[in-house]
């Protein structure tokens, strides 16, 4: 399975839904989204280079150890967030933290193309997870839920290679029984990987603590930002949470949340 290479013709709305069961064992969840309907992922931008590059030297400069990282607010409240879910923060550690204890070393992240860049310097100030995922396949609807153990993940980079979800893990899941994650946030899949080219992307950022909402917000309105310089057709942002727990994107009016 890959994702598709062209921009999206027609009109294709998405919904996306937060499953009350989520809410229910972590209710500070907060999910925000941009639905960018048509932009042409270029494969660097200086513009962005310099965002990632001055989110990691703060991160050098700040000299934060291993354990320092996983201390950090919005990390600990993945960390215990995942606890909740029955996953090992130390074993699955989440996509905001892999990266924040990545650079913490004193490393920098490969320069993959300009939204997933765009992302990585987003999460790296925000320390929450920011993920571009290519919605190019995805129509009708796209659920963060528990798995019943009968999706179908494709890894990334390894798309043959598939697997099932362990049946309660939170991904996230479409109408045609594919889930697009592990763990949450932990991996992303390989149907969803934003590459160069013209695509149609939905943009996530998300958060496990309670008063988070702000943060989430913040970090929106930095991605919207610097989508507007790099030229994308993009909505308003959108932001979910458990007293609005869906919204249906890409559609021609501007999105409705419920």
């Amino acid at each position: 399975m890959e994702s598709s290479t062209s921009a999206p013709g027609g009109v294709h709305p998405l919904t996306v839904t937060v499953d009350p069961r989520v809410h229910a064992r972590v209710p500070g969840y907060v999910l925000g989204l941009i639905a960018v309907a048509d932009i042409e992922v270029a494969g660097a931008s200086g513009p962005v280079d310099g965002l990632l590059t001055a989110a990691e030297d703060a991160l050098h400069t700040a000299g934060l150890g291993k354990a320092e990282v996983s201390a950090l607010p919005a990390v600990a409240a993945w960390r215990e967030a995942y606890r909740t879910v029955d996953v090992n923060p130390n074993r699955f550690p989440c996509a905001a933290e892999s990266i924040l204890r990545r650079v913490a070393k004193g490393d920098r992240l490969p320069r993959i193309n300009a939204l997933v860049d765009l992302c990585n310097a987003v999460s790296l100030d925000s320390r929450l997870p920011v993920a571009s995922c290519d919605v190019g396949d995805i129509a009708g609807e796209l659920a963060v839920r528990p798995a019943d153990g009968t999706e179908v993940f494709a890894p990334l980079g390894a798309p043959d290679a598939t697997e099932c979800p362990d049946p309660g893990e939170i991904v996230y899941a479409d109408g045609r029984g594919r889930a697009h994650s592990r763990r949450w946030n932990w991996r992303q899949g390989d149907v969803v990987k934003t590459g160069a080219g013209r695509r149609r992307l939905l943009l996530t950022v998300e958060c496990a603590h309670e008063d988070g909402r702000p943060a989430v917000e913040e970090a929106l309105e930095r991605l919207a930002a610097a989508l507007a310089g790099l030229g994308a057709d993009q909505a308003p942002p959108v932001v979910l949470d458990r007293t609005a727990p869906y919204a249906t994107l890409f559609a021609p009016s501007a999105a409705t949340v419920r």
